[in-house]
């Protein structure tokens, strides 16, 4: 089984309320949407836009890779849930290219991207790299998960949701009133993981205000067997990268990179 979505359906749409569900509807009528490998379309502001492409270069795993573990034979994988529009267009001239298309959007079809047509103010639903709905992601949550697959067998043995609910969702209007569970962090974040004796150690990719006001992101523990919270301890920002781990004198040390608007550093943690 897949560790993240392949393709995407009518099902996969953000359904946290039945309003959310009605508008991501309309939202990907202007779109083509598909099983996975389905090619990108050529750009149409009338629709169709591009292809919903899932997963995609902001989507599925990245270049962290996974975590092995040698006594159980079990694999760890961290990944985005997240769509992309992919469409094309001719190019402008013999100066941006000699093929017959490139990578972009027509004029007034909304987000742009590079190397196409920019597209112009008032086109389609704002649809593109991250996907919303009224700045709502458009694919149904989890947004991130890990993922335990047995390599013995290739069944999955556990899966669940990984990074806290960030802000824009959690107080988004649409939302008001819900009592939302962990949904994960949607966007182009690069978490690797850590396999230690008994645990999977990971941190979050994006920050969220926690019950103090500060904006942190957690370093989450997880029973490496049944993926069962274990603990978890606040970061300043987001992990990126992988987590390695190292003993000095006996003592297990735990060190990972993290940046944000501040700039970036490596941060070790221990236990008293």
């Amino acid at each position: 089984m897949p560790f993240d979505l392949h393709g995407i359906t009518e099902n996969d749409l953000n359904d946290l309320t039945p309003a959310i569900k009605a508008q991501a509807l309309e939202v990907v009528k202007r779109y083509k949407m598909g099983p996975i490998y389905t090619p990108p379309v050529v750009s149409n502001a009338n629709g169709p836009i591009g292809t919903l492409q899932v997963p995609s270069e902001v989507g599925g795993a990245n270049w962290p890779g996974g975590s092995m573990d040698p006594e159980s034979n079990f694999l760890y994988i961290h990944s985005h849930t997240n769509v992309y529009v992919n469409g094309l267009l001719p190019p402008t001239g013999p100066q941006q290219s000699d093929m017959a298309y490139v990578a972009g959007q027509a004029r007034g079809a909304g987000p742009g991207r590079a190397g196409g047509t920019p597209a112009t103010p008032g086109g389609a639903p704002a649809v593109g790299p991250g996907a919303t709905v009224q700045g709502l992601p458009l694919l149904k949550p989890p947004y991130d998960r890990i993922t335990a697959y047995n390599m013995n067998t290739g069944d999955i043995v556990w899966q669940k949701t990984h990074s806290s609910t960030p802000d824009d969702i959690k107080n988004h209007p649409l939302l008001k009133g819900l009592t939302l569970p962990r949904l994960g962090q949607p966007g182009r974040t690069f978490i690797g993981v850590l396999t230690t004796k008994n645990l999977v150690i990971a941190g979050e990719g994006g920050v969220h205000s926690n019950a103090a006001g500060r904006r942190v992101a957690l370093l989450r523990a997880y029973d490496k067997r049944t993926g069962a919270d274990v603990g978890e301890v606040e970061m300043p920002a987001k992990q990126t990268g992988s987590p390695m781990s190292y003993q000095i004198d006996g003592k297990q040390f735990i060190v990972l990179a993290v940046s944000g608007n501040d700039g970036a550093e490596l941060i070790a943690y221990t236990l008293p």
